[in-house]
């Protein structure tokens, strides 16, 4: 969400019109629920964890081409990328969470799932112009880095417990 929502005022600082901000998003829109309409086979065929993993790895490229250039494609194709990541990340985490929980639980369980995500989300867009505006762009996308190590440790754990003999 930090990401996301910096982005228009980023590409501002940049010199790039308000209009190449709309495309870039819609685009990003589009990387987001696009891929709804598969992710479900690919959880089933290669597995939640490895979806997430993959999820993840396609944001750290995000990562590396917002860090790279600031030109309208280095956004397109930037955003774009962080939607289809986060597609994969939530989608399989809530499916990873679902799996935790008994069918009479799981919809408690994911209104508060969603609850905290969309909130924390949302501390994270009203922090995102302030970061942006004291430390710049570079700092916006080197702030991710962390949440997604930590992310790819979980995974690492989850694996190997769901591994693990019982």
């Amino acid at each position: 969400t930090t990401i996301m929502s910096s982005t228009p005022l980023a590409m501002q600082l940049c010199g790039l019109p308000v209009s190449a901000s709309a495309s870039v998003i819609q685009w990003h829109m589009l990387g987001m629920f696009v891929p709804s309409l598969f992710v479900g086979d690919l959880i089933r065929r290669f597995g939640v964890l490895t979806i997430m993993t993959l999820g993840a790895l396609i944001v750290l490229m995000q990562i590396f081409v917002n860090l790279h250039g600031i030109s309208f494609g280095h956004f397109v194709v930037g955003l774009t990328l962080l939607g289809v990541g986060w597609n994969f990340l939530f989608i399989g985490g809530s499916t990873l969470l679902m799996q935790a929980w008994r069918p009479g639980e799981q919809g408690r369980v994911q209104a508060a799932h969603d609850f905290v995500i969309f909130g924390l989300g949302s501390i994270g867009s009203f922090g995102s112009g302030a970061l942006l505006n004291a430390s710049g762009w570079n700092a916006v996308n080197a702030a991710a880095l962390p949440l997604l190590v930590f992310a790819l440790i979980m995974i690492a754990l989850c694996r190997r417990r769901m591994s693990a003999p019982s």
